[in-house]
């Protein structure tokens, strides 16, 4: 940022100067027709000529580069904005990302940035020349003719007021509109990941009367926030020509009296017509300010936010266990628990099964075992610490959640994933994870190039990189939350006789649908409601857990262990 530092400083000495020489233009010109004119002496009207044109190029010039620092600078500090927001973002807990939500994350890194880069460059363009112009134009007038100076004054009071009450009405309409380009980014994103379930069901004009609405709503409010802020342009139009009316009126009179110079009054107007301008393009600035700030006041909400997930003092019991879970409560909202009085007890290397119907709070499980969440009551340990004393938490795990994303890149590059793994390390745990014969049939093998979300690759396959990516680090903890869904019954036994006998050594929950995927565990929980309804191996739940016995009946016809 040094370097920026020293950008700005250039730039603005080189708008400041640039500026002086401009103010210096109608003095020199007022000099010229009113002392020198009357001397009838050419070389001295082309030598103050000449300094016209010099004090001209020297804008010019000076103009050119310091509007090219100035788009560096804009540039440089829009990069580093983005940089601290995606940082923020990633520092953000599960529970204040569902507060803000995804799509307002994405609108507050691409349009809230967007607004602020055209602002800051707006500003060291026109920001610092502006007021010098102003202020510099109004010493001028008053130094050439303090009588007119002060019609020019008296239209400051009236212009100041438009600026502040437009500013007070138009900053929060700016933050309403960039709520509605959450929504909007919110249909787009919904819209386009869901387009085969929307082309499947014909429902392609219903999405669009949807995106429509929101389309509508924005161009709404973005029309009456153009509205309230072009406002301020023809007012300020109307006043200072008024006044420049009554310039020149007043200007004529004393000309004609003797008590003013035409060359006086000339340069007077030129300053007018600067003074004018600076004014018009101030009007510009504050519109462009106004939407910034309501962009910088979202961008700041998601920098700023607090660190939910601190580091806790820790607190460890001798234990015999890896995973415990003691009477654990949670709930999203606060108003009715998802999960309640959850407990059961893992020795390293064990497996955890978990089954229930939709909702009944198998992944939230997970989540709260992941500090996803903080759980509003009871105790999760890991080695007999609690895992909010525990650093670098997340290194315990290997996870593969139910919708989870593959990268547009390699193969390699998605299992490895940015830790420091090898190729060998990326390929063994491709195989531990029945991949490799798929992956071995493409002619780059781990090199080949994924699309977006792995969508050249099968249900099944995407799974099993998934679950490669898991493998790959030899996790302590194994987390497959319906993992094995899109995986056929064969596969799936491969990979539970793989984790069974090559990771011995972790311990591994599964969250399944299908029983045959948990039925060999060493503990299994039967989730309803958030409560546990059942707990224990396959043969006792299947007599003693009438859910786990249905489920059992309906998918394997009894269940039983062959």
């Amino acid at each position: 940022m040094a370097f920026s530092k020293r950008k700005l400083v250039v730039q603005l000495a080189i708008k400041i100067i640039g500026t002086f020489t401009d103010l210096l233009l109608p003095l020199i010109l007022s000099y010229i027709i009113d002392d020198i004119v009357p001397m009838k002496r050419v070389e001295l009207v082309l030598l103050w000529g000449g300094a016209m044109i010099a004090c001209a190029f020297v804008s010019l010039f000076g103009t050119i580069r310091a509007n090219r620092l100035a788009s560096e600078i804009s540039r440089d500090t829009t990069e580093a904005m983005r940089r601290d927001l995606f940082a923020g973002a990633m520092r953000l807990s599960r529970r204040q990302m569902d507060r803000f939500t995804a799509p307002s994350i994405v609108a507050r890194l691409t349009s809230d940035t967007y607004n602020i880069h055209n602002t800051i460059s707006t500003v060291l363009r026109l920001g610092i020349r502006t007021p010098v112009l102003l202020l510099g134009g109004i010493i001028m007038a008053f130094i050439l003719e303090p009588v007119l100076t002060l019609i020019l004054l008296a239209t400051l009071p009236v212009i100041l007021a438009l600026v502040v009450i437009v500013s007070n009405k138009g900053i929060p309409m700016y933050s309403k509109l960039q709520q509605t380009v959450d929504r909007l980014v919110r249909a787009v994103r919904e819209s386009t990941s869901g387009i085969r379930v929307i082309k499947a069901l014909s429902k392609t004009e219903h999405e669009k009367a949807r995106f429509e609405k929101v389309n509508q709503e924005l161009r709404e409010r973005e029309q009456r926030a153009g509205v309230l802020m072009s406002v301020t342009s023809p007012v300020m139009n109307i006043i200072l020509n008024v006044g420049l009316v009554l310039v020149i009126l007043a200007g004529a009179y004393r000309v004609n009296m003797g008590l003013s110079q035409p060359g006086k009054l000339l340069a007077f107007m030129t300053y007018f017509t600067i003074i004018l301008n600076a004014m018009l393009w101030i009007t510009r600035v504050f519109i462009m300010i106004s939407r910034a700030s309501a962009s910088g006041d979202r961008i700041g909400e998601v920098v700023n936010a607090p660190e939910e997930r601190r580091l806790a003092a820790p607190d460890h019991m001798d234990s015999d266990y890896h995973v415990s879970f003691d009477n654990v409560s949670f709930s999203y909202n606060k108003v009715k628990n998802n999960v309640e009085n959850i407990s059961f007890h893992l020795k390293k290397g064990e497996t955890l099964g978990i089954i229930g119907p939709t909702g009944s709070g198998k992944s939230t499980i997970l989540q709260l075992l992941l500090r996803f969440y903080e759980p509003d009551a009871g105790t999760i340990r890991i080695g007999g610490e609690k895992i909010d004393g525990i650093e670098n938490l997340s290194e315990k795990f290997g996870v593969v959640f139910q919708n989870d994303v593959l990268f547009e890149d390699t193969i390699e590059n998605n299992i490895i994933f940015g830790r420091s793994l090898g190729a060998a390390e990326a390929l063994m745990a491709a195989e531990n994870a029945q991949a490799g014969e798929f992956i071995a049939g493409f002619p780059d093998g781990l090199g080949h190039m994924l699309s977006v979300r792995g969508q050249n690759l099968s249900g099944g396959q995407k799974q099993r990189l998934l679950i490669a990516r898991a493998l790959a680090s030899s996790p302590e903890i194994l987390i497959l939350d319906d993992a094995a869904s899109a995986l056929d019954y064969k596969t799936d036994a491969a990979l539970r006789h793989v984790l069974k006998t090559a990771y011995r050594d972790t311990t591994t929950l599964i969250v399944a649908q299908r029983v045959s995927s948990i039925m060999y565990a060493d503990h299994i929980l039967v989730l309803e409601d958030g409560a546990v309804v059942g707990s224990g191996v396959h043969e006792e739940l299947l007599k003693s857990c009438d859910s786990y016995r249905l489920i059992a009946e309906l998918q394997m016809g009894g269940g039983r262990r062959g």
